[in-house]
């Protein structure tokens, strides 16, 4: 199976999941650059669970769109942890989603270092008015397949995440 199969696949869950609890969704994107949103919006009828995406690619946009913090960036980088936290919780904050998931990280083939290679991607899974939780990968592949795996880890840790 593909990943981008296996991402229409999680995306019907978390569809299912999102409308029988009567849950909104809202996404922030960097590395993936509204793929996660593109690919929650071709299921027909998304409009009752899917409330808004932001593709902040920039530190501005970071800034500007989702109140990430300039001492997150200076201290940290956008592709960190406390950046993805500071994305999705920025992303609830700014909409009228009770979930919101966030990625930031380098697809390549450029922008990498020793501390975060390129496939370095961090995730951030945030629920309103309660916990917000984060991880960090890095991943194999060329710009396309990072990108593909990113999608499938963010949608699958936000089932995980919505579920417990």
């Amino acid at each position: 199976m593909t990943n981008e199969s296996t991402g229409m696949l999680l995306t019907r869950q978390l569809a299912a999941l999102m409308l029988a609890n009567d849950y909104q969704l809202a996404t922030a994107e960097s590395c993936t650059g509204g793929g996660i949103a593109q690919l929650m919006t071709s299921l027909p009828g998304s409009s009752q669970w899917f409330e808004r995406g932001f593709v902040t690619y920039s530190n501005d946009s970071k800034r500007e769109m989702l109140e990430v913090a300039n001492d997150i960036l200076e201290n940290y980088g956008a592709v960190s942890e406390e950046c993805a936290v500071a994305m999705a919780k920025g992303a609830v904050n700014q909409s009228h989603a009770d979930f919101a998931l966030s990625v930031t990280g380098i697809a390549g083939p450029d922008g990498g270092s020793v501390d975060k290679p390129v496939g370095t991607v961090c995730f951030g899974w945030s629920q309103r008015n309660a916990e917000t939780l984060s991880a960090r990968v890095v991943f194999e592949g060329d710009r396309e397949q990072v990108r593909q795996q990113t999608i499938v880890m963010a949608i699958q840790g936000l089932l995980d995440f919505a579920q417990n």
